[in-house]
């Protein structure tokens, strides 16, 4: 079983932050950290891993500074990461992100892909869905449950007014997981120095975006 599972640096809860210089985003803040609910889709690898066996790749799509989020996954126990580095990460739209990441996931050719249900800083919740279609694969959105059965993947997902769905997905497939799946483990100092000898991939994420893929500013005028 092969796990990809998306992460993403987002500033931390206790950081004061002002607007940048362009008056466009939120300027430099004081610390950052993985964004909360890639920890629960993490998390959710790490389990599958533990029970079925195979490994988990953490992907990372930010700039260099991202790389200690990075090292944080690799010493929950990621087996390996790929960091798509990317100086103006928080300029790239839902598509242009998930254009990124499936290039590398069909590389890769992953049997199952996690995400967060949304980032905490944009909130868009769209990434996952986008990753999917673009891989031509099934997906599940607002996960709460997964127990892998063979070539397939069951599934119990959170809807409005306290419903809940049952659902079978073949594999390949995408699933963007809700906070409060689990309870995420800490780093420990053993899995710290365990992962100063896990692999980082860097690769330029502009090098892999589409040429023909339209610009944010097309994409939100539509």
């Amino acid at each position: 079983m092969k796990i990809g599972v998306c992460i993403k640096q987002v500033p931390s809860r206790e950081s004061e932050l002002s607007l940048g210089a362009d008056g466009t985003w939120v300027g430099e803040a004081e610390s950052y950290d993985s964004s909360e609910p890639d920890n629960y889709a993490l998390e959710a690898g790490l389990q599958l891993k533990e029970q079925h066996g195979g490994e988990v790749v953490a992907i990372l799509l930010g700039p260099a500074a991202a790389s200690e989020v990075v090292k944080t996954a690799l010493a929950k126990g990621a087996d390996r990461a790929i960091h798509l580095q990317e100086e103006a990460a928080e300029r790239l739209d839902p598509l242009q992100v998930a254009s990124t990441l499936a290039a590398v996931a069909r590389e890769e050719q992953f049997d199952l892909i996690l995400t967060g249900l949304q980032s905490d800083d944009q909130g868009h919740g769209q990434t996952g869905v986008l990753l999917a279609e673009l891989l031509d694969i099934a997906h599940c959105t607002v996960v709460v449950e997964i127990r892998l059965e063979g070539d397939r993947v069951q599934v119990k997902r959170e809807l409005e007014g306290g419903w809940s769905q049952q659902a079978a997905l073949s594999l390949p497939a995408v699933l963007t997981v809700q906070s409060g799946i689990n309870s995420p483990r800490y780093a420990t100092f053993k899995g710290i120095i365990a992962a100063r000898k896990k692999a980082i991939r860097g690769l330029a994420a502009g090098d892999l975006l589409p040429a023909d893929l339209p610009a944010s500013q097309t994409l939100l005028q539509l």
